[in-house]
């Protein structure tokens, strides 16, 4: 499984941006979902899961509120909206597909990983 994630780029305090991750196979479907972010010299940090059917939903409490995950699994992509965005946001974001049917907030639960997408919060 490819994951391509995309939509990055700069935007200032407060601003939205939607993030996207499109997986290569349409086993897709079955995974559960999740996006990480590691910002300039902090490790990698869990910010939001979906399971496979968009059934469950878990987020990180510092986007709670601000943050939504969603997914297409007819597209095989699964979403980030993310508003009222500020610097502690910036990073670089990851999507990752989990080993089963639901996320988690442990990154060792995933098996695939996309190549990331620069998010720059600026004030």
């Amino acid at each position: 499984v490819q994951l391509q994630a995309s939509g990055g780029g700069l935007v200032q305090t407060g601003g939205s941006l939607k993030l996207s991750c499109a997986a290569s196979a349409r086993t897709f479907s079955n995974n559960g979902m999740g996006w990480f972010r590691q910002a300039p010299g902090k490790e990698r940090e869990f910010v939001a899961t979906i399971s496979w059917n968009g059934g469950s939903r878990y987020y990180s409490e510092s986007v709670k509120g601000r943050f939504t995950i969603s997914r297409d699994n007819a597209k095989n992509t699964v979403y980030l909206q993310m508003n009222s965005l500020n610097a502690e946001d910036t990073a670089v974001y990851y999507c990752a597909a989990s080993r089963g049917a639901v996320g988690s907030s442990q990154s060792s639960h995933y098996r695939y990983w996309g190549q990331g997408t620069l998010v720059t919060v600026s004030s």
